[in-house]
This record gives C-alpha cells, sequence and structure tokens, in this order.
C-alpha cells in the first residue's frame, strides 16, 4: 500500500494537488441499509410512506442530492466538484429494512466516490430522522462504495 495522498512531507494534512491530472469522466455509486424494523416499514407503506414529518422517501432523496452537493463543506479535504448528476434511489429489500443507494456524475480531475458516501448516509440519516418518532431501534449499517469509474483505476465490489 502506498502512502497516504492527504498528508505531507511535514506530515500534516493537505488537500491532494490535482492540477496535473487530466479531466476525465467520473462516476460512483455508494449504499446503505437502513434497518427499520417490520412496524415502521408496514407504517410506511400504509402511508404512502409518509410519517409524521412528511414524505420519508421524498425528504430522504432531497437530503442524499443536497449532501453530495456539500461534501467538501463536510469532509475537510474534499475538493469542490462540479457534478453533472445526481440520483438517490431507495427500495425496501426485505420485510424490516430499505437500501439506500447514491449514484453520482461530474467530469473532473478528481473521483466522485466521497459525494456519492456522503450522499447514501445523509439520506439514510434523514430516514432515520423522519422515522424516530416510532422508534429510536434504527440501525443504518453497511455504508460501501459499490462501484466508481474514471482516474487511476475502476472499482466494482462483488
Amino acid at each position: 500500500m502506498s502512502s497516504f495522498s492527504h498528508i505531507n512531507d511535514n506530515n500534516q494534512p493537505n488537500m491532494v494537488d490535482v492540477s496535473e491530472k487530466a479531466i476525465t469522466a467520473r462516476k460512483a455509486s455508494a449504499s446503505c441499509i437502513v434497518h427499520l424494523g417490520k412496524e415502521i416499514i408496514n407504517l410506511l407503506a400504509k402511508n404512502d410512506n409518509r410519517a409524521k414529518k412528511g414524505p420519508v422517501f421524498q425528504t430522504a432523496i432531497l437530503a442524499g442530492i443536497m449532501a453530495t452537493k456539500n461534501t467538501p463543506q463536510a469532509i475537510p479535504l474534499c475538493h469542490p466538484l462540479p457534478l453533472q448528476k445526481c440520483t438517490v434511489d431507495i427500495e425496501q429489500v426485505s420485510d424490516s429494512q430499505l437500501k439506500v443507494v447514491c449514484h453520482v456524475k461530474t467530469e473532473g480531475k478528481t473521483g466522485v466516490e466521497m459525494e456519492a458516501l456522503h450522499g447514501a448516509s445523509v439520506a439514510a440519516l434523514t430516514i432515520y430522522d423522519m422515522c424516530k418518532a416510532y422508534s429510536h431501534d434504527i440501525v443504518i449499517s453497511d455504508l460501501q462504495l459499490e462501484q466508481k469509474t474514471g482516474g487511476k483505476r475502476d472499482f466494482k465490489r462483488n
């Protein structure tokens, strides 16, 4: 494994210099699981995915998209990127769980993995916030990069 790219010769944090890199198409997708429990899933299904605070999925999707655009404000060494596309998908994957997937695209000198991870996590946190009136026994797990293209190497989770 190579040395950490965000540490300079004086062992201090620094933003990576991407000035010499070529502009390429960059894509990334990240996902996580929201364990809501059967009762909350059933309640949402009966109420057109609405909770006391309002429409859960739509609010989480908007929060996830907003998070991708604000990644450098939350993660100090991320470069600000002009995002060209972002989508957040939420689907029920079991009788007690939702899966959140965030897809991000840009053309730039650095990747959008952090934007995708940030978007998925904030969308999941928004689901938690929208549903916590029903239970605090909600767990967000398995935040992970699913795939990325562009840059030095591509990645796809098996």
